[in-house]
């Protein structure tokens, strides 16, 4: 048994204690060492690997002087003011050199500056943009080590806007980058671009996917990669890589009211990019399908006059004669919604996938006719042969006129339709291939004046039924309207015999 006394003993000791605690528990400062302060990952490995593979386009050109006499030419650029001792005066020295004294009458030396990169160190090919070194006279490879070498052009495709070159891999050491898969590549992942900005050269510039499938009108195939990454003049031809170093696009383009970047840049997604530069090495041109069709939107109206739930696909409008699928496989007014098992959303996915098909290969094409789904197997044939074809077509004279009765008219949807006689053909020079009700005149401010329908045109077909007079014509539309439709799918012709697709509000 504890006495008292010692009782209290213990308890003060231990208050003390536990006071003393506390106290050093308030008052003792905690040294904890805060984290160094750090701003995003560092890609200077990933440039540093990078920078030899990319190179410098310098091209040359001869071309005629202006003839003015004395003073300057109003579209020559201006040798910039520099600070005394820049260390850019050499170079710009070098640059604006060979424009002196060029407008005098005679030829000049015209110099142009771009991007590219080495793709094949084996064999020395390089990819630039073929607006770099269109109509260059010589071309020239500059690398990063300062090394040059002359470069001659493989083949180049004005469509995707990619040119291939060849250099000697003898005289260099080269080092090369690959193609990687640009479908991967997602909005917000992060990308760098290296090129030659205003001949600067060797410039890496880092930012994100913008957006994707971008169509900018600058040719038929337009599937850009955008991005904020600084592009600017001279990086055209360059690369665009991933986190990877994989090359998953083409700095082809870019939307700037100054010039310079405003963030707003294009690449060639390495997806279409790939397919033509390998044509190009191997054949010197490009190799791609063709299905021999002309093509228009699927618009809202149109999916309703056809039967469609949705508006989606691309409307054939028109078959090319001696086509691949001038047989009946296809027919104006069919839909086309999946090619070769790729989906057909818009009308500008067809050309694209048609294109990269190889030449000869049977496809199936599953498209909408009449409201119906059904699939045809097609062999495709060469698009530059087709091309060819097609000039060919549009170029034929006009046959002479048939022999036709006196014209009967109707008035039906704002539009005066007429007989297709000779004296028809005659007023409007239309074709004797193209038969039809003509459109002798369009009432103003009526449905049809909206949709564009001028006098001359032909109609064809009305909801994908053929008609010749202007009685089929008005029964077709009321037969429309019985069957409780709002608009009317008309199929006209030019006077040329072009076809395109309209529909028009039947109120």
């Amino acid at each position: 048994m504890i006495s008292t006394p010692l009782l209290r003993a213990m308890r003060k000791a231990s208050l003390a204690a536990t006071t003393a605690l506390m106290i050093g528990a308030a008052v003792a400062p905690s040294f904890v060492t805060p984290a160094l302060a750090q701003g995003p990952e560092s890609v200077a490995n990933l440039a540093e690997g990078l920078l030899g593979a990319v190179v410098n386009i310098s091209t040359s050109q001869t071309v005629k002087g202006s003839g003015s006499e004395g003073g300057e030419d109003e579209n020559a650029v201006p040798m910039p003011q520099l600070p005394e001792g820049s260390p850019f005066q050499d170079f710009f020295d070098e640059f604006f050199k060979n424009r002196e004294g060029q407008n005098n009458g005679g030829s000049q030396k015209v110099q142009s500056l771009g991007s590219g990169f080495v793709i094949d160190a084996e064999k020395g090919i390089v990819v630039t943009n073929n607006h770099v070194i269109a109509d260059a006279d010589e071309i020239e490879v500059n690398f990063s080590d300062g090394s040059k070498l002359k470069a001659e052009l493989v083949g180049t495709d004005t469509k995707t806007d990619i040119a291939v070159l060849k250099v000697d891999p003898k005289a260099k050491k080269l080092t090369a980058v690959k193609f990687g898969d640009s479908d991967k590549m997602r909005i917000g992942d992060w990308v760098m671009a290296i090129g030659n900005p205003f001949g600067l050269g060797g410039t890496v510039t880092v930012g994100i996917i913008s957006a994707r499938n971008r169509d900018i009108n600058s040719g038929p195939y337009d599937d850009f990669i955008q991005t904020d990454a600084a592009i600017n003049r001279g990086n055209s031809g360059g690369p665009l890589f991933n986190m990877e170093g994989e090359v998953i696009g083409i700095n082809t383009a870019i939307i700037s009211p100054s010039g310079g970047s405003i963030g707003i840049g294009f690449s060639i997604p390495a997806e279409i990019a790939v397919g033509v530069v390998n044509q190009l090495s191997e054949f010197g041109e490009t190799r791609r399908g063709w299905l021999g069709v002309r093509i228009q939107p699927v618009t809202d109206d149109i999916a309703e006059s056809l039967g469609m739930a949705t508006a989606k696909g691309a409307l054939i409008a028109g078959i090319i004669k001696g086509g691949p699928v001038d047989n009946g496989q296809i027919l104006p007014g069919d839909v086309v919604i999946k090619f070769d098992g790729r989906d057909v959303v818009e009308m500008r996915d067809l050309p694209r996938v048609v294109a990269e098909s190889p030449v000869g290969k049977a496809v199936d094409v599953v498209i909408v006719r009449k409201g119906v789904e059904q699939t045809v197997k097609v062999t495709l044939g060469r698009l530059e042969d087709g091309e060819k074809l097609a000039e060919g077509e549009a170029a034929k004279p006009e046959e002479g006129a048939d022999k036709g009765a006196e014209v009967a008219t109707a008035s039906v949807l704002g539009m005066t339709i007429g007989e297709l006689n000779s004296d028809a053909r005659a007023k409007f020079g239309i074709a004797a291939e193209v038969s039809g009700a003509v459109v002798t005149a369009v009432a103003k401010d009526s449905a049809a004046a909206e949709r564009g329908i001028v006098a001359g045109e032909v109609i064809t077909e009305i909801a994908q039924e053929s008609v010749s007079t202007p009685k089929e014509v008005t029964d077709r539309i009321a037969a429309l309207k019985e069957q409780g439709r709002k608009n009317a799918l008309l199929m006209l012709a030019s006077k040329s015999g072009e076809l395109r697709f309209v529909t028009i509000r039947m109120d």
